[in-house]
């Protein structure tokens, strides 16, 4: 394991930039030791690193398409030769298997990079149209400027570069917060951007709590947009927080994903499926599969299934690659999944597998399946954040979409069938930004992420992140070279 002692509050301005906070401890969750101490930043660093992104944004916003995409090429060749030590970080700071890490996580980020790096040179506004017959008219897309991103600590590496990477190539500069829990790749990434030639002050890293940093980030005048990735609750503040100043808020919250699983579905895969969506990164995904929606034919046998298939799953060291899941993020948040569970228990809800916290060290907790889970119980309805996945029956197709349905949540969703026409109709009618067919999980660089409802709007990703962005101005230009125009009339009356 590389040393990661000693960090700095950020990386401001192109270097270490020590705040004036406190010193931060963080803490592997796997084994309760601390990884690295990092100086928190506060208020006043936020003002200095928007000053710093500010005075570098004409430098950037003025590079040519292919100088921005030069250096963001360069970022993914740099991140793709640094992947052991980045994921060797994100694993000690997070506690997911280094599999996982180095199969799913850093490729992907590096693979965003590199797709960012080819879109920035295909940031076309509109050629010019006459609409009018006196004027043409064009469509400039501009950098919308200071960008201030807060990221979440489930998938710290991935979520900065989904926020960071289209705001490079639209020309914008950033200020991101990562979660404090979970800095460490953060600024690694930001020190690798800086040798790749991304100009000093672009992308600035401060470490810190959400409660100040995030905050001041949020409610800064200085700042353009502000992009968020976390909770339902904490989004809500953010964009309140944003509102005082009109800023423009993009935001991608939590989920509640339903699993519908169709009296016709192919049952091992379905089961195979269930069980990978529900514990990948420990359940503590946006798009994880929670709420298992099975037709009553099928309903007993998946049940089984996915309680013996869960009850297989290696939970351990996550440096070992024999590991299928790690631990949780923290003592705190496995506490709280654990009383969930509780809850759900005392309520009368079957345990088929798990429910438990295990002995020795670490923030760990046992894969859990919830069998006949009603549709009023907290389990159903709220975020777990955990390794719990619920399992209910539905009868007939309708009540099959509208238990899907039957969410304040829209991010992710799956359905499962062999019948074209069903799986036409759930891809239709289950409000979410994303319906897998016969998976659920795999994300790919060119499609969008964002969701509906309480999942909250935007998208990360693809061409269609790049509106978070940007700005688009309309161009229009006389072309009649006349002085006085026919429509001045209507205002004044002018001499012929």
């Amino acid at each position: 394991m590389s040393n990661h002692s000693n960090f700095a509050a950020g990386w401001v301005g192109g270097g270490d930039h020590v705040g004036t906070g406190p010193d931060h401890q963080v803490i592997n969750p796997a084994t309760g030791g601390v990884v690295a101490t990092t100086a928190l930043a506060t208020a006043a660093d936020v003002d200095t690193a928007v000053v710093t992104a500010r005075a570098a944004l004409g430098e950037w916003a003025g590079a040519t398409p292919a100088e921005r995409s030069a250096v963001l090429a360069r970022l993914a060749a740099g991140m793709a030769a640094s992947s052991a030590q980045l994921a060797d970080e994100e694993v000690a700071q997070t506690g997911k298997p280094i599999r996982l890490a180095n199969e799913f996580d850093v490729p992907g980020c590096v693979d965003n990079t590199e797709f960012f790096a080819g879109l920035a040179r295909n940031l076309e506004g509109k050629a010019s149209a006459e609409y009018s017959g006196d004027h043409t008219s064009s469509i400039r897309r501009e950098p919308v400027g200071v960008v201030g991103s807060i990221t979440p600590w489930n998938y710290p590496l991935q979520m900065a570069v989904w926020k960071v990477m289209p705001a490079l190539a639209a020309g914008c500069s950033v200020v991101l917060k990562p979660a404090e829990l979970t800095p460490l790749t953060t600024l690694t990434l930001a020190r690798l951007a800086t040798e790749a030639g991304l100009p000093d002050g672009v992308f600035n890293v401060l470490t810190g709590t959400g409660a100040e940093v995030g905050a001041a980030i949020a409610g800064h005048r200085g700042v353009d947009v502000v992009t968020f990735t976390g909770s339902t609750g904490v989004g809500r503040q953010v964009m309140s927080q944003a509102a005082v100043n009109g800023t423009r808020v993009q935001l991608e919250l939590g989920g509640k994903a339903p699993f519908l699983v169709f009296d016709d579905a192919d049952l091992e895969a379905a089961i195979h499926g269930a069980v990978a969506g529900s514990l990948i990164n420990s359940g503590q995904d946006c798009t994880a599969a929670t709420r298992a929606i099975v037709a009553r034919p099928l309903y007993d046998d998946f049940v089984a299934g996915v309680g013996e298939l869960m009850s297989k799953v290696v939970v351990g060291d996550p440096t070992d690659p024999a590991t299928d899941m790690g631990p949780l993020i923290s003592f705190p948040h496995r506490d709280k999944v654990s009383a969930m569970v509780d809850r759900a228990r005392d309520a009368g809800i079957r345990v088929v597998t798990g429910g438990s916290v295990p002995d020795g060290p670490g923030a760990y907790y046992t894969p859990t399946l919830l069998a006949d889970v009603p549709e009023h119980a907290e389990v159903y309805r709220d975020e777990i954040f955990g390794p719990v996945l619920t399992v209910s029956p539905f009868d007939g197709d309708d009540d099959g979409v509208r238990r899907a349905n039957d969410t304040v949540y829209g991010l992710a969703a799956s359905a499962w069938t062999r019948d074209l026409y069903r799986a036409q109709r759930a891809s239709r009618e289950i409000r979410a930004g994303c319906v897998w067919i016969n998976d659920h999980i795999p994300i790919i660089s060119e499609m969008p992420h964002g969701g509906v409802g309480a999942s909250g709007f935007g998208k990360d990703m693809s061409t269609y992140s790049l509106d978070e962005y940007l700005t688009i101005k309309h161009v229009m230009s006389d072309i009649t070279g006349v002085p006085h125009k026919p429509w001045h009339r209507t205002i004044f009356t002018l001499p012929r």
